[in-house]
């Protein structure tokens, strides 16, 4: 459920000015900047995935890995397609450098009404990936002086050959730069002292596949009838056998928050700040290859308080895949979340609710709770802010999960404003974990 990006190829290369065989004066200029860093060889990787606890139940192996950047075509997975029924959502401003830096494929930002954040994208050819430090350094500096009200900018550099949007291969470099870290990223970026917010693509992730076009309704069943247990779940509330439709105590104003497909580098800071302000605790059901692009927004999730669940890898339905496929999906997403946070994962979301007895049984046999919900606005089909606040708030209920989805622009919206009102009828909102069961 992501936004696509139209990809404008240019020729040649530089930083500065347009990419042409002769560069600008700026780029002759950037270009010795970038030699006077002396980088040399591209970043060293961190390491690969650890793998899967060996007391775990055993369950099929992983699916084989590739390398990280394919070719740009014939491949899975490198559009993430919007679920049918979506409305386009308003454009996003954009800011221009002047002069432009040739890397540079777009700079988004928004303000949640206290903060305001950019995202950067920027796509390198082989070469330039020798020099991304320096690169990264430059770009920042010039996002963040360009637009003073600025505080923060996020950077994902992407391989040029292979870029597709955000749904499509990973980045090569992520970063994420508030303007009071700018000095201890400039640091990095000169090989002086170490700088936590930023990953570097080891090369070793799944392979890709194709991400589904899923629009969340109700629970979804595929293929057989919802069993007993299923229905009993539903009725009565409660975890049974592995399964949360809702809270089990319709007597306390207990609801959960749940943000689905984080995080986002430029939605993640903001909704995190409007959380922290108005100290409401949520539960996010990460994508797996999210998370391992950018693993600075989990753990600031965690240390906010928060709580991070599973929703799958690649943000698939999982009824159509074999089982062994459905299997890896949720066990990708576990490792890298136990890696990031130390803490075992307790929830699973599948995309669109849809599921098998199958998938419920291996999700039960990772140790994972499945969660739905009782509450959904449609936030990410841009229905308008009056409409999703009116959703919200008249289907807010005693043991009711919220469904909202991080990286929906009309959800900043009106977020603040469904939390004080939730606040004002008599409703704590907190995580899934935080419901009686």
């Amino acid at each position: 459920m992501f936004r696509n990006g139209q990809r404008i190829k240019p020729v040649g290369s530089g930083w500065g000015g347009r990419r042409q065989h002769q560069l600008s004066w700026p780029g002759q200029v950037v270009r010795a900047v970038a030699a006077a860093f002396c980088l040399g060889a591209a970043l060293l990787a961190p390491a690969a995935l650890a793998q899967p606890d060996p007391d775990a139940p055993q369950l099929p192996a992983p699916l084989p890995f590739l390398a990280p950047f394919p070719p740009a075509s014939g491949l899975p997975g490198q559009v993430q397609p919007v679920a049918p029924g979506t409305r386009p959502a308003p454009a996003l401003p954009r800011l221009q450098l002047t002069p432009p830096i040739a890397q540079v494929f777009r700079t988004e930002y928004l303000s949640n009404g206290f903060t305001e954040v950019a995202h950067t994208v920027l796509t390198v050819t082989p070469q330039e990936r020798q020099h991304l430090r320096p690169l990264a350094v430059f770009v920042a500096r010039r996002v963040l002086a360009a637009r003073p009200s600025l505080d923060e900018v996020d950077i994902s550099v992407y391989d040029q050959g292979s870029y597709a949007g955000f749904g499509g291969p990973l980045p090569v470099l992520t970063a994420s730069v508030p303007r009071a870290r700018l000095d201890d990223f400039l640091a990095w970026g000169t090989r002086r002292r170490p700088y936590e917010r930023v990953w570097v693509n080891p090369g070793n992730l799944p392979q890709f596949r194709q991400a589904d076009r899923v629009l969340e309704n109700v629970p979804l069943p595929s293929g057989a009838p919802a069993s007993s247990l299923e229905l009993q779940a539903r009725r009565q509330g409660g975890r049974v056998g592995g399964l949360l439709y809702r809270g089990k105590d319709p007597s306390l104003p207990l609801a959960a928050l749940t943000f689905d497909d984080a995080p986002h580098p430029l939605f993640e800071p903001l909704l995190l700040d409007l959380l922290r302000r108005s100290g409401t605790k949520a539960t996010f059901f990460v994508i797996g290859r999210n998370a391992t692009a950018y693993p600075y927004f989990i753990r600031d999730m965690v240390q906010q308080g928060h709580e991070v669940a599973n929703h799958t890898y690649h943000h698939v339905r999982l009824p159509p895949l074999p089982l062994a496929d459905a299997i890896n999906e949720m066990r990708w997403t576990n490792t890298v979340l136990r890696q990031l946070t130390g803490k075992p994962v307790r929830y699973f979301r599948p995309p669109g609710g849809e599921y098998t007895p199958e998938t419920l049984q291996a999700a039960r046999a990772l140790g994972l709770t499945t969660v739905f919900w009782t509450d959904d606005p449609g936030d990410f089909q841009n229905p308008g802010a009056a409409t999703l606040q009116g959703r919200l708030q008249s289907k807010l209920r005693p043991g009711g999960i919220v469904l909202l989805h991080d990286n929906a622009p009309q959800m900043l919206e009106v977020l603040q404003n469904f939390l004080r009102v939730a606040r004002q009828q008599g409703y704590h909102l907190t995580t899934v974990g935080g419901l009686p069961k």
